[in-house]
Parts: C-alpha cells; structure tokens; sequence
C-alpha cells in the first residue's frame, strides 16, 4: 500500500472584517483511503490580535494515510468563526484547499467564501449578526454543486503542510 503523511499547521487567518477568529477543520479522503494515525477533524483556539489582523492559531496537523490508489487525494476544509461582541458564534465562512501531490514544504493560501442570501437575510446580518448558513457542508468540498451559490469572498487561512510519500511508484506515479 501507499502512504501519505501531512504534517504541519493551521498558521492562521487574515483579512476578516472583524476579530476573535477560531477554525473548524476536517480532513477528507476518498473511499480507498484509510486513516491510519491522526485526528481526521479537530478546532483551534479563539485568537484576538490588537495589533494587525492576523488571527495566529498554530494549530498542529499530524495525518498518516494509506491508499491503494490516488483517486480522492485528501482535502482540508474549514470553517472559520468569530466570537462577536456579545459573545455569540458565528459562521464567517467556509473554504476547502487539496493536500499538495508533491512530496515537500508547502506554504498554502486557501480562500474563503461565505453564502450571501437574499435581501432579508443581508438585512439581518447587519442589524442582528449571523447570516445564511450552509445546511449540508458537503457542498464546499464538492465543487459540482458549489456554482449554485450566491457567496461573498471572505479572509485567508495559512496553511504550512510537510508531505511525505512512500510506496507510490508500485501505482506507476513518479514524483
């Protein structure tokens, strides 16, 4: 069988219009992958930066991974929220970024986005908080049925990942 390992760190986020950020994370693999070792989901701490915008998490990721195929190569996704000033959660926005197929350091920029609504809903956001939220969040990692949303771009999520892969080359794949 094949391996995969991912070892690194959520680093944080930045470009969100307000602070007191923390993530919701998932790992994701198709059916003919099997988590070995690792937490497969998992949520950071809550960040408030004074200074600049850049929540700093440093959340660890560890992920070992066996396969005996590359189809449904791993995904991250996220889901970012904020703490507002009454001290109530909210969804500020989803993203989901591939694991990096080559071997090596990789820093990652994954977007994010967050559903828009209609007028009502962007009537209620400003004048209460929250806003539209996706029922199913199997859409963000699917990108057959993301096109049908109406989304607003949101902040960044740093991502710095070590891969390490082994067995491969018995599939024929060469990195």
């Amino acid at each position: 069988m094949a391996e995969l390992h991912i070892i690194g760190q959520i680093v944080g986020a930045s470009g969100f219009p307000h602070n007191r950020l923390f993530c919701v994370w998932e790992a994701t693999a198709g059916g003919g992958w099997t988590l070995l070792q690792g937490d497969n989901e998992g949520q950071t701490q809550v960040d408030n930066p004074e200074i600049d915008d850049f929540a700093l998490w440093s959340h660890p990721l560890d992920l070992h991974y066996a396969t005996r195929g590359i189809q449904g190569w791993p995904k991250l996704t996220f889901q970012v929220w904020n703490y507002d000033d009454y001290n109530r959660t909210q969804i500020f926005a989803y993203g989901v970024c591939d694991i990096p197929t080559t071997p090596g350091e990789h820093k990652i920029e994954c977007v994010t986005w967050r559903p828009v609504g209609g007028l009502w809903e962007r009537i209620m956001r400003f004048f209460l908080g929250g806003g539209p939220q996706l029922r199913n969040t199997a859409v963000v990692r699917d990108c057959a049925n993301r096109h049908r949303l109406y989304t607003q771009s949101m902040g960044i999520v740093h991502l710095e990942l070590g891969i390490i892969v082994r067995g491969f080359e018995n599939f024929g794949v060469e990195f």
